[in-house]
Protein backbone atom coordinates (compact mmCIF):
# COMPACT_ATOMS: atom_id res chain seq x y z
CA UNK A 1 0.00 0.00 0.00
CA UNK A 2 1.29 3.34 -0.75
CA UNK A 3 -0.73 6.27 1.10
CA UNK A 4 -1.03 9.64 -0.15
CA UNK A 5 -3.51 11.19 2.24
CA UNK A 6 -3.10 10.73 5.41
CA UNK A 7 -4.61 12.39 8.30
CA UNK A 8 -3.24 13.02 11.60
CA UNK A 9 -4.66 12.94 14.97
CA UNK A 10 -3.86 14.39 18.34
CA UNK A 11 -5.82 16.32 20.84
CA UNK A 12 -3.94 19.41 20.66
CA UNK A 13 -1.24 21.24 18.97
CA UNK A 14 1.06 18.23 20.42
CA UNK A 15 0.80 16.16 17.37
CA UNK A 16 2.61 19.08 15.08
CA UNK A 17 5.75 16.82 16.28
CA UNK A 18 4.84 14.43 14.44
CA UNK A 19 3.60 16.41 11.63
CA UNK A 20 7.22 17.59 11.06
CA UNK A 21 8.39 14.60 10.80
CA UNK A 22 6.08 13.50 8.25
CA UNK A 23 6.40 16.59 5.99
CA UNK A 24 10.25 16.12 5.88
CA UNK A 25 9.89 12.77 4.59
CA UNK A 26 8.65 14.76 1.18
CA UNK A 27 6.63 11.26 0.40
CA UNK A 28 2.64 12.60 0.75
CA UNK A 29 0.31 14.75 -1.31
CA UNK A 30 -1.96 15.70 1.09
CA UNK A 31 -1.90 15.59 5.07
CA UNK A 32 -5.41 16.76 7.25
CA UNK A 33 -4.36 18.18 10.58
CA UNK A 34 -7.07 17.71 13.84
CA UNK A 35 -6.54 18.66 16.71
CA UNK A 36 -9.13 18.04 19.58
CA UNK A 37 -8.21 21.46 21.32
CA UNK A 38 -11.73 22.42 23.04
CA UNK A 39 -10.46 19.01 25.32
CA UNK A 40 -7.19 18.83 25.41
CA UNK A 41 -5.37 17.49 27.38
CA UNK A 42 -6.63 13.89 27.19
CA UNK A 43 -3.96 12.86 29.23
CA UNK A 44 -5.93 13.14 32.90
CA UNK A 45 -9.45 11.85 31.59
CA UNK A 46 -10.50 8.35 32.07
CA UNK A 47 -9.75 5.27 29.42
CA UNK A 48 -13.54 5.39 28.64
CA UNK A 49 -13.92 9.20 28.11
CA UNK A 50 -10.68 8.81 25.77
CA UNK A 51 -11.86 6.11 23.89
CA UNK A 52 -15.20 8.24 23.24
CA UNK A 53 -13.03 11.10 22.21
CA UNK A 54 -11.21 9.08 19.95
CA UNK A 55 -14.20 7.89 17.63
CA UNK A 56 -15.75 11.01 17.92
CA UNK A 57 -12.48 12.36 15.86
CA UNK A 58 -12.27 9.43 13.74
CA UNK A 59 -16.37 10.29 12.66
CA UNK A 60 -14.20 13.78 11.54
CA UNK A 61 -11.80 12.26 9.45
CA UNK A 62 -14.91 10.84 7.40
CA UNK A 63 -15.72 13.69 5.27
CA UNK A 64 -11.78 13.01 3.68
CA UNK A 65 -10.71 9.76 1.61
CA UNK A 66 -8.16 9.35 3.62
CA UNK A 67 -5.18 6.44 2.58
CA UNK A 68 -4.16 6.05 6.37
CA UNK A 69 -4.52 8.17 9.31
CA UNK A 70 -1.46 8.97 12.02
CA UNK A 71 -2.80 8.69 15.71
CA UNK A 72 -0.69 11.19 16.94
CA UNK A 73 -1.31 10.77 20.76
CA UNK A 74 0.64 8.42 23.27
CA UNK A 75 -3.28 9.10 25.16
CA UNK A 76 -4.86 7.94 22.67
CA UNK A 77 -2.59 5.25 21.39
CA UNK A 78 -2.88 3.74 24.95
CA UNK A 79 -6.82 3.65 25.45
CA UNK A 80 -8.58 4.70 21.70
CA UNK A 81 -6.48 2.96 19.09
CA UNK A 82 -8.06 -0.41 18.96
CA UNK A 83 -11.78 1.13 18.74
CA UNK A 84 -10.35 3.53 15.62
CA UNK A 85 -8.81 0.44 13.83
CA UNK A 86 -12.00 -1.82 14.11
CA UNK A 87 -14.12 0.81 12.82
CA UNK A 88 -12.00 2.42 9.99
CA UNK A 89 -11.65 1.19 6.60
CA UNK A 90 -8.62 2.57 6.08
CA UNK A 91 -5.10 1.52 8.08
CA UNK A 92 -5.09 3.40 11.77
CA UNK A 93 -0.96 3.47 12.88
CA UNK A 94 -0.40 4.60 16.93
CA UNK A 95 2.83 5.67 18.00
CA UNK A 96 3.70 3.77 21.15
CA UNK A 97 4.96 0.16 19.47
CA UNK A 98 7.04 2.63 16.87
CA UNK A 99 8.43 3.94 19.57
CA UNK A 100 9.66 1.19 21.20
CA UNK A 101 10.68 -0.10 17.46
CA UNK A 102 13.16 2.78 17.04
CA UNK A 103 14.46 2.94 20.61
CA UNK A 104 14.85 -1.20 19.97
CA UNK A 105 17.18 -0.03 16.90
CA UNK A 106 19.10 2.70 18.77
CA UNK A 107 19.57 0.73 22.26
CA UNK A 108 20.97 -2.69 22.28
CA UNK A 109 21.76 -3.29 25.55
CA UNK A 110 19.20 -4.50 27.81
CA UNK A 111 20.43 -3.17 31.00
CA UNK A 112 20.39 0.20 29.59
CA UNK A 113 18.64 3.01 32.12
CA UNK A 114 15.66 3.80 30.00
CA UNK A 115 13.15 6.93 31.27
CA UNK A 116 9.94 7.01 29.95
CA UNK A 117 7.75 10.28 30.25
CA UNK A 118 3.72 10.90 28.98
CA UNK A 119 0.95 11.54 30.59
CA UNK A 120 -1.03 10.28 33.44
CA UNK A 121 -3.27 8.28 31.47
CA UNK A 122 -0.16 6.91 29.28
CA UNK A 123 1.87 6.12 32.50
CA UNK A 124 -0.98 4.23 33.84
CA UNK A 125 -1.50 2.36 30.82
CA UNK A 126 1.65 0.59 31.36
CA UNK A 127 1.94 0.06 27.28
CA UNK A 128 5.22 1.55 27.16
CA UNK A 129 6.72 -0.83 29.92
CA UNK A 130 4.94 -3.90 28.84
CA UNK A 131 6.46 -3.46 25.50
CA UNK A 132 9.92 -2.71 26.64
CA UNK A 133 9.76 -5.35 29.13
CA UNK A 134 8.58 -8.12 26.15
CA UNK A 135 11.90 -6.65 24.33
CA UNK A 136 14.17 -7.60 26.88
CA UNK A 137 14.50 -3.98 28.47
CA UNK A 138 14.34 -4.10 32.15
CA UNK A 139 16.17 -1.08 34.00
CA UNK A 140 12.87 1.23 33.14
CA UNK A 141 11.47 4.45 35.14
CA UNK A 142 8.48 6.14 33.97
CA UNK A 143 6.88 9.52 35.16
CA UNK A 144 4.25 11.34 34.92
CA UNK A 145 5.12 14.77 33.53
CA UNK A 146 1.46 16.05 32.04
CA UNK A 147 2.08 19.71 33.14
CA UNK A 148 4.31 19.85 30.32
CA UNK A 149 1.41 19.23 28.27
CA UNK A 150 -0.62 23.22 28.80
CA UNK A 151 2.84 24.68 29.34
CA UNK A 152 3.47 23.44 25.55
CA UNK A 153 -0.46 24.12 24.40
CA UNK A 154 0.60 27.89 25.83
CA UNK A 155 3.37 28.10 23.74
CA UNK A 156 6.32 28.10 26.59
CA UNK A 157 9.38 25.75 24.83
CA UNK A 158 11.73 27.68 27.15
CA UNK A 159 12.58 29.47 30.14
CA UNK A 160 11.88 30.09 34.23
CA UNK A 161 8.78 28.28 34.16
CA UNK A 162 9.57 25.52 32.20
CA UNK A 163 13.07 25.19 34.17
CA UNK A 164 11.02 24.98 37.48
CA UNK A 165 8.74 22.27 36.00
CA UNK A 166 11.61 19.97 34.52
CA UNK A 167 13.30 20.59 38.46
CA UNK A 168 10.45 19.25 39.75
CA UNK A 169 10.07 16.39 37.86
CA UNK A 170 13.65 15.52 37.32
CA UNK A 171 15.66 16.40 40.17
CA UNK A 172 15.57 13.41 42.02
CA UNK A 173 16.38 11.37 38.86
CA UNK A 174 19.40 9.34 37.99
CA UNK A 175 20.45 10.09 35.07
CA UNK A 176 19.23 7.80 31.84
CA UNK A 177 20.83 6.55 29.02
CA UNK A 178 17.33 7.23 26.61
CA UNK A 179 14.65 9.03 27.08
CA UNK A 180 11.18 8.18 25.40
CA UNK A 181 9.19 11.00 25.13
CA UNK A 182 5.72 9.70 25.42
CA UNK A 183 3.51 12.47 24.45
CA UNK A 184 3.85 14.31 21.09
CA UNK A 185 3.76 18.03 22.85
CA UNK A 186 7.12 17.17 24.37
CA UNK A 187 9.29 16.99 21.12
CA UNK A 188 8.24 20.62 21.27
CA UNK A 189 10.80 20.74 24.44
CA UNK A 190 13.26 18.61 23.48
CA UNK A 191 16.01 20.68 23.61
CA UNK A 192 15.05 22.02 27.21
CA UNK A 193 14.68 18.44 28.12
CA UNK A 194 17.90 17.37 26.32
CA UNK A 195 20.07 20.62 28.14
CA UNK A 196 18.44 19.83 31.59
CA UNK A 197 20.43 16.18 31.39
CA UNK A 198 23.76 17.82 30.10
CA UNK A 199 22.56 16.83 26.24
CA UNK A 200 23.57 13.22 26.94
CA UNK A 201 20.61 10.67 26.82
CA UNK A 202 19.60 9.72 23.77
CA UNK A 203 15.66 11.07 22.86
CA UNK A 204 13.08 8.62 21.23
CA UNK A 205 10.14 10.89 19.87
CA UNK A 206 7.39 9.79 18.23
CA UNK A 207 7.67 12.17 15.03
CA UNK A 208 11.03 10.19 13.81
CA UNK A 209 9.62 7.22 15.10
CA UNK A 210 6.65 7.10 13.23
CA UNK A 211 8.47 7.66 9.95
CA UNK A 212 10.44 4.48 10.95
CA UNK A 213 7.42 2.66 11.27
CA UNK A 214 6.09 4.02 8.02
CA UNK A 215 8.79 3.23 5.82
CA UNK A 216 9.08 -0.43 7.18
CA UNK A 217 5.43 -1.52 6.36
CA UNK A 218 4.16 0.83 3.91
CA UNK A 219 5.16 1.93 0.36
CA UNK A 220 6.49 5.60 0.62
CA UNK A 221 6.72 7.50 -2.78
CA UNK A 222 8.07 10.57 -3.20
CA UNK A 223 5.58 13.25 -3.57
CA UNK A 224 5.57 15.29 -7.51
CA UNK A 225 4.17 18.72 -5.27
CA UNK A 226 5.00 20.50 -1.86
CA UNK A 227 2.30 18.66 0.37
CA UNK A 228 -0.78 20.17 0.59
CA UNK A 229 -1.54 20.78 4.73
CA UNK A 230 -5.22 21.44 6.10
CA UNK A 231 -5.36 22.34 9.63
CA UNK A 232 -8.45 21.95 12.11
CA UNK A 233 -9.36 21.81 15.37
CA UNK A 234 -12.83 21.59 17.66
CA UNK A 235 -12.17 24.52 18.97
CA UNK A 236 -9.23 27.87 18.08
CA UNK A 237 -7.85 26.13 14.86
CA UNK A 238 -5.94 29.78 14.86
CA UNK A 239 -4.18 28.63 17.83
CA UNK A 240 -2.98 25.48 15.70
CA UNK A 241 -1.99 27.36 12.75
CA UNK A 242 -0.26 29.91 14.81
CA UNK A 243 1.79 27.07 16.46
CA UNK A 244 2.43 25.54 13.30
CA UNK A 245 3.77 28.46 11.74
CA UNK A 246 6.27 29.05 14.57
CA UNK A 247 6.85 25.16 14.84
CA UNK A 248 7.06 24.17 11.16
CA UNK A 249 8.20 27.54 10.27
CA UNK A 250 5.13 26.97 7.69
Amino acid sequence: MTPKRIGVFDSGVGGLSVLKNLLETKKFQEIIYYGDTARVPYGTRSREVIANCSLEALGFFKKFDLDLLVVACNTVSAYGLEAMQKNANYPVVGVIEPGVLALQNKISNPQAKILILGTKATITSNLYQELLNYKGYKNLEAKATSLFVPLVEEGVFSGKLLGECMDYYFKDLQKPEAIILGCTHFPLIKEAISNYFNNEPLLIHSGEAIVEYLEKFYILENAKQQTKISFFASDSVEKVEKTAKLWLKY
